[in-house]
């Protein structure tokens, strides 16, 4: 199908990944993002000349099987909290957008992938819903929206999360601030204990955050910095990177991927969201490139 009739520019055309369709979107000034139908799953998003999300070179790409990296969508149950598939059935689903769907909106372009119940998502989870998953990129940032209609006469309830996987140079070398004081859930260690300053990575960490009421601040090696916010209706944020041994026994990744990468979501899974019938709900998660910041000479002897 034909691209859109869109400012100059402005592109949006139907793409593939690994075989599988997808949809490219490009700025004017070089900023990309591409969108895989698996999932409304977001694959690349390119700014300030470089990407800025992880995607593991060993991710599954057969149509069916989850795709390691990006942004999945975890909908209408995150991790194992409840009887689903682990993360839901809504990232290995096939979403339906076109390439022809997409609009210029100021200085950016708008994206959205639709997912509605069917006989299959009845039969593990008996609901009936529209959802969409709402892109806006735009220079130097990428905002990601999933909203949630409840079409049905009955209450539904869901957990979801946007489990982003952002590329870092080396993840020893990186900081997450924006937690200090917060008390948390250490998944690994099951304890509950209070922030103190940022977050440094290296073994294994899974942890659970109330959602922080500032931005928070990804710094990376040579000034590379990221700020990350949510919504509110995203209650929590969780941050998680494997460390050298749970990776290496991931198959769709390599060794040494926990290296690359730090995934810092926005969710709501402490309190799963209740939709009477009818009911909406949405949140976003924004995503923004910020300028390197300057690095402090080195002291000569």
């Amino acid at each position: 199908m034909s691209s859109p009739v869109l400012e100059p520019g402005f592109k949006a055309t139907a793409a593939e990944w690994q075989g599988l369709p997808a949809i490219a979107l490009a700025l004017p000034h070089g900023d990309s993002a591409l969108v895989a139908l698996q999932g409304a799953q977001v694959l690349s998003w390119v700014a300030g000349g470089k990407e800025q999300l992880f995607l593991s070179p060993r991710a599954a790409h057969d149509g069916s099987t989850p795709i390691r990296g990006g942004i999945p969508l975890c909908f209408p149950q995150f991790n194992q909290r409840g009887p689903l598939v682990k993360h839901g059935f809504a990232r290995t689903l096939a979403w339906q957008a076109d390439a022809d769907d997409a609009s210029v909106d100021g200085d950016g372009l708008r994206l959205a992938l639709r997912l509605h119940d069917s006989e299959a998502t009845r039969a593990v989870w008996p609901h009936a819903f529209a959802a969409e998953l709402r892109l806006l990129l735009q220079p130097g940032a990428l905002t990601v929206e999933l909203a949630v209609h409840n079409t049905g006469n009955a209450p539904l309830a869901f957990t979801a999360a946007l489990h982003s996987y952002l590329r870092v140079d080396e993840v020893t070398e990186t900081t997450l601030q924006g937690f200090d004081g917060l008390r948390y859930w250490d998944a690994v260690e099951d304890t509950h204990p209070q922030q103190q300053g940022a977050l440094a990575f290296g073994a294994e960490l899974d942890r659970v955050y109330p959602r922080p009421a500032q931005a928070m601040e990804l710094h990376a090696a040579g000034g590379a910095r990221l700020r990350i916010t949510q919504d509110p209706a995203w209650a929590d944020t969780v941050v998680w990177n494997p460390g050298p041994a749970l990776c290496a026994r991931l198959a769709d990744m390599p060794a040494d991927g926990y290296r690359h990468m730090l995934c810092v979501e926005a969710a709501a899974i402490d309190a799963p969201v209740v939709l009477a019938p009818q009911g909406r709900w949405q949140a976003a998660q924004r995503l923004q490139h910020l300028p390197r910041m300057a690095q402090t000479p080195k002291e000569t002897t």
